[in-house]
């Protein structure tokens, strides 16, 4: 009999390219020496692949397929749900990434031990022994009868797990120190996670269970692993945790079932994470002194505002070239800006360093804290103190103008039962019948809003 020939591949640690031979640089991404090798099977059986959604392809009308509204797995967690778009879906991959000690870990096990006792739930430790699963969920004084863990890294048993125990909602801890046997490459790299993560993602469309998996991050802050990954799971969360905080912010990145972009808050506290129920209070902390640099605006997270605190500091320039920091904000954006400051309304910052900092390490990513970040730099510039109860937001064009941001009524009504009683808005968002005890100042452009700030 001839001998059947193994069929293999390189592939590029650092952007997951595939080559057919050996060679010294990736010609994708230009790095060097990152060509791993991996096995593909044999010539004459080939390994058999049925894609993520883990089915074999099948031509149908689209009208011909059921599309009932499927029932989600509630976690227990208000804020949790809300990032998940109410709650986990029967057959769906999440992925949970994170710096290390954020909370990814004492969150999920607080999530699992409480689903237990409703739905079949298997942990899957493979960085942790049992017995320190064991004692962080003693600590956290959690129940631990009906949560059922094993601690693995094969792929191949975990399924195995998988089949025998039919759990409904399946954790691993964590998808870099999985392996599978096929793959010639050591756990953690490019083709490890990559494929791990199909073999996973294919299992939970087969089977209906909920796969949950935690990623780590590089030190640029980034998922490690390659970008195909993000691509194949239905959902990715980020949870961040701002250096001396005790609060941490879970971010929905993508999501198949819900609203991208969402935000959660939680407390890390001795007995775990739990909720902040009531966010824009958290962060709207302020001193007892007014200062100038300082205004508060309304962020649009998901599908609810939340208010925060902008900061900004303008000095001097203290070396040979004028700084532009900014820490939760867009820096470029930032710079942009001053030159529209200096454009249309004649105000030079080009011998001044301007820091802006978002207060609670919360990032904002929408375009409508634009008009109070400029306002808080300005306050700072002039050392003229705001006014505490002033809420700002709009959009800021290259031109000058104020252009209306999404769902302005309701961050008016936010900042409203916080007790704001002025608002600078775009002119297109303003109430169309007067709030009462507050006053909105409709502005067209940046020069209309600075009118507003010296008649306050």
């Amino acid at each position: 009999m001839a001998r059947q020939k193994q069929r293999i591949a390189f592939v590029c640690t650092a952007c997951g390219a595939e080559h057919m031979q050996w060679q010294g640089q990736c010609t994708d991404c230009g790095e060097w020496n990152s060509l791993s090798k991996i096995s593909l099977g044999t010539a004459a059986a080939p390994v058999p692949a049925l894609g993520y959604a883990g089915s074999a392809s099948e031509v149908r009308s689209l009208a011909d397929v059921e599309a009932e509204e499927t029932v989600r797995i509630g976690t227990g967690f208000g804020e949790l749900d809300r990032v998940l778009g109410g709650g986990l879906v029967p057959g769906s991959v999440v992925l949970m990434g994170g710096d290390p000690g954020a909370g990814k870990s004492t969150l999920l096990l607080q999530v699992c031990t409480g689903l237990a006792a409703t739905t079949p739930v298997l942990y899957v430790t493979g960085e942790e022994s049992l017995q320190q699963l064991a004692l962080r969920a003693r600590r956290l004084e959690l129940p631990l009868d009906a949560l059922r863990v094993a601690s693995e890294t094969r792929g191949e048993e975990i399924a195995a797990l998988v089949s025998r125990e039919r759990p409904g909602v399946l954790v691993l801890d964590s998808i870099q120190v999985m392996q599978l046997a096929s793959v010639e490459s050591t756990p953690g790299t490019v083709s490890q996670v990559r494929e791990t993560a199909a073999f996973f993602t294919r299992l939970a469309k087969q089977t209906g269970t909920v796969v949950i998996m935690v990623g780590h991050v590089t030190k640029e802050g980034s998922l490690a692993g390659p970008k195909v990954l993000e691509h194949m799971i239905d959902c990715f969360m980020m949870l961040d945790s701002p250096a001396g905080s005790r609060y941490r912010t879970l971010r929905g990145i993508k999501n198949r079932f819900g609203e991208v972009n969402e935000l959660g808050i939680f407390a890390m506290t001795e007995h775990g994470m739990r909720e902040v129920a009531n966010p824009s209070a958290i962060f709207l902390q302020r001193g007892e002194i007014d200062s100038p640099g300082s205004v508060v605006t309304v962020t649009w997270e998901g599908t609810r505002p939340l208010l925060v605190e902008l900061q900004a500091l303008v000095d001097g320039v203290q070396s040979g070239y004028a700084r532009r920091v900014a820490v939760g904000l867009d820096q470029q954006r930032l710079a942009m800006h001053l030159a529209v400051l200096h454009r249309h309304c004649g105000i030079t910052l080009a011998d001044q360093d301007v820091f802006a900092n978002v207060v609670g390490g919360v990032r904002i990513a929408e375009t409508g804290a634009d008009l109070a970040a400029l306002l808080a730099v300005l306050s700072s510039f002039r050392n003229r103190v705001l006014p505490r109860d002033l809420i700002v937001f709009g959009e800021l064009g290259l031109t000058g103008e104020v252009r209306p941001v999404t769902s302005g009524q309701q961050r008016l009504a936010e900042a409203r039962k916080h007790g704001f009683r002025v608002a600078i808005v775009p002119w297109s968002n303003r109430p169309k019948e007067p709030l009462p005890g507050m006053a909105v100042h409709g502005v067209k452009s940046l020069s209309g809003a600075l009118e507003v700030i010296a008649s306050l």
